[in-house]
């Protein structure tokens, strides 16, 4: 195409380590000034007050870069970052508009199967094809003009979805509002433990399940099958204590506090990592209850109020068995989850819906960035 040049991404975009504008505590407020970014799904993962070590606008816009899965952000407002496992971009504007090469990365299709650092050494050396300015300025408009409308449809599909959560926990909070007796989990439980350390020099692609944080989930008690871990161990390996049962319930103890997870039934052999606590609970008929408690916003108070640390929170095993729960017979625990399971169920159904559409949404978005670096847009 005439006009159009060839670069390395490096060449367009200027990279800068995160370091200083890492963020010291994650005791986030909606209240606060500055937004923490990463450049994953999440996006902004809340606001601090911190008032040092911000990438202000005079340096603006940049494109926030996660080294190790190459998904990107395009940035616009000051900001700070979560972790270093980032580039800062900044687009080299004597070649490229930054929304121009921000919508162009979309289109990479990179592997990223390998858990290492990928700009320096392989995503920067990629080559693409840039055109004129004026051509880039006519792709911009017509690719955001499309966007604009596919996105005021994702803003509704969102809000559902937040509004699903806010449901679920209202189910919850009925659920759990009229029970008065509580004991400590210690008095509950005959162990409370959490997995090894150093466990992934056994990762194999078959053998024990290996539970980790990314398998549990805010929002239910089931784990998640979509990036099951293996390890193949030896006879004897320190950690064999923390072999899950049926009926354990799972714990997060460090990142994201709190998620909690229920061991299903017949799962076979699987432990857990150090970032996960296990509880076993004497009356394993009652797991899935008192799963359910430690997920509501009454069980989540109770179990976060001790969680320590600065700029990086943990719970303690102590934490969990000082934690109090409900104390109710059999035939009781039984009709609240059967009654949560009903209601929750309602929920998962439209949510399936929800990510439907939000899939053909990407679908659509992707097409549409196609067909604009295709040439395929009308002028």
């Amino acid at each position: 195409m005439d006009g159009w040049k060839t670069y390395e991404l490096g060449e367009l975009l200027l990279y800068e380590q995160p370091t200083k504008y890492i963020v010291k505590s994650t005791e986030y407020d909606d209240s606060y000034a500055t937004p923490v970014l990463t450049a994953g799904k999440s996006f902004v993962l809340g606001y601090t007050n911190e008032e040092d070590g911000i990438y202000h606008k005079d340096g603006l816009p940049v494109i926030i870069f996660d080294d190790f899965t190459t998904s990107s952000k395009y940035v616009d407002f000051s900001f700070k970052v979560k972790s270093s496992a980032m580039k800062i971009l900044k687009p080299n504007t004597k070649f490229v508009l930054p929304k121009y090469i921000f919508y162009r990365m979309q289109m990479i299709q990179f592997d990223h199967s390998t858990h290492k650092r990928y700009w320096i050494q392989q995503y920067s050396k990629l080559k693409v094809t840039i055109p004129d300015m004026a051509e880039q300025k006519r792709v911009i408009r017509e690719i955001e003009e499309r966007l604009s409308q596919l996105d005021n449809g994702a803003q509704t599909l969102q809000k559902t979805k937040q509004q699903l959560a806010v449901y679920r926990q209202a189910v919850l909070k009925e659920a759990f509002k009229d029970i008065e007796e509580r004991q400590m989990i210690r008095e509950l439980s005959r162990v409370v433990t959490s997995g090894s350390r150093g466990w992934a020099k056994y990762y194999a692609n078959e053998g024990a399940r290996f539970i980790r944080i990314t398998d549990l989930t805010r929002d239910r008690i089931v784990l998640k099958d979509d990036n099951i871990q293996f390890v193949k161990l030896p006879e004897k390996v320190e950690g064999r204590r923390s072999r899950l049962k049926d009926g354990d319930v799972l714990v997060s103890i460090t990142a994201d506090l709190g998620s909690i997870a229920l061991v299903p039934q017949n799962i076979g052999e699987i432990y857990i990592n150090q970032h996960i606590a296990m509880i076993r609970f004497n009356n394993v008929a009652q797991s899935e209850f008192m799963a359910w408690y430690l997920k509501s916003d009454y069980g989540q108070k109770n179990l976060l109020k001790n969680k320590r640390g600065g700029g990086k929170l943990g719970l303690g095993l102590d934490d969990i068995r000082n934690t109090l729960v409900p104390v109710v017979n059999n035939d009781f625990a039984e009709k609240i989850v059967k009654a949560i399971n009903s209601r929750l169920s309602v929920c998962d159904n439209i949510e399936k819906m929800v990510d439907t559409a939000l899939q053909q949404v990407e679908t659509m978005r992707q097409s549409i960035l196609k067909n604009a670096f295709e040439g395929r847009l009308p002028s």
